[in-house]
């Protein structure tokens, strides 16, 4: 695919996720995580019911920036209905990637595979993580319970 039609779909599904964001809003009945990105102001509440170690349902408020909501909603599309242990290795699988390391299982995030590119930009890759950490959190948190 030439470079100024992947950069076409990189905008235009980063903008659509962030206009439109997945699993918006709060589950009632679960711990929520809250984060946030003090150096640009994001913050992500993340709400995760977790049943016999499967993501039953996810959902997210907050605000921030477009990748940061982006990435929230790609998040939360790619997590739902996986084991808890997927989760986690999907959350691995992203960090790695934004930090620029390639890895097989990249195509497993969905659309949030195309935020790679946020690995030539450093500081949006905390934006880009913010809510995958707070998923991390959710699951090792429900674990310890």
């Amino acid at each position: 695919m030439a470079l100024s039609k992947l950069n076409l779909l990189y905008k235009a599904v980063v903008t659509d996720h962030s206009k439109n964001p997945r699993h918006y809003g709060s589950l009632e009945g679960v711990d929520k995580i809250t984060l946030n990105n003090p150096t640009c102001g994001d913050v992500i509440s993340l709400s995760v019911k977790i049943e016999e170690e499967k993501i039953a349902e996810i959902a997210f408020a907050g605000s921030g920036c477009s990748i940061s909501m982006a990435s929230a909603s790609m998040m939360t599309e790619a997590v739902l209905g996986k084991t808890t242990k997927e989760g986690l290795d999907l959350v691995e699988v992203f960090s790695q990637m934004v930090q620029g390391q390639e890895d097989p299982n990249q195509e497993a995030l969905g659309d949030a595979s195309l935020l790679a590119s946020v690995s030539k930009f450093p500081q949006r890759i905390k934006c880009s993580t913010l809510a995958w950490h707070a998923l991390k959190q959710a699951i090792e948190r429900k674990k310890e319970s």
